[in-house]
């Protein structure tokens, strides 16, 4: 089992709206297809960060969820083409992390 950290910047004024997104779309279409999502944040110094977290069993998983979802017409047709008005695609970070035995998100 492994975690997704993925950080993203949002652009000047538009991290309530795409808390909003990510809360009302975004979330709900990616649970939908399997997607485990661990966490949703902001945060409380910065004005343009958001973080979320997923949590995928194995790599193999991985691949068949990104498949559903990255590969899907409903991503690629309804979804992807609003996000660049929110958030700044080139700032994206991801890292993959494992739990330490005392962790709570398992």
């Amino acid at each position: 089992m492994f975690f997704e950290f993925r950080e993203y910047r949002t652009r000047p004024g538009k991290r309530e709206a795409w808390v909003r997104f990510m809360e009302e779309v975004i979330l709900p279409f990616q649970i939908s297809q399997g997607m485990v999502v661990a966490g949703s944040f902001i945060g409380e110094e910065e004005d343009d960060l958001y973080v979320w977290i997923r949590r995928f069993d194995s790599e193999e998983e991985r691949e068949r969820l990104y498949q559903a979802v990255y590969d899907s017409e409903t991503w690629k047709h309804e979804i992807a083409p609003r996000i660049p008005e929110m958030m700044i695609r080139e700032r994206i970070k991801v890292v993959r992390l494992q739990a330490t035995p005392k962790s709570v998100l398992r």
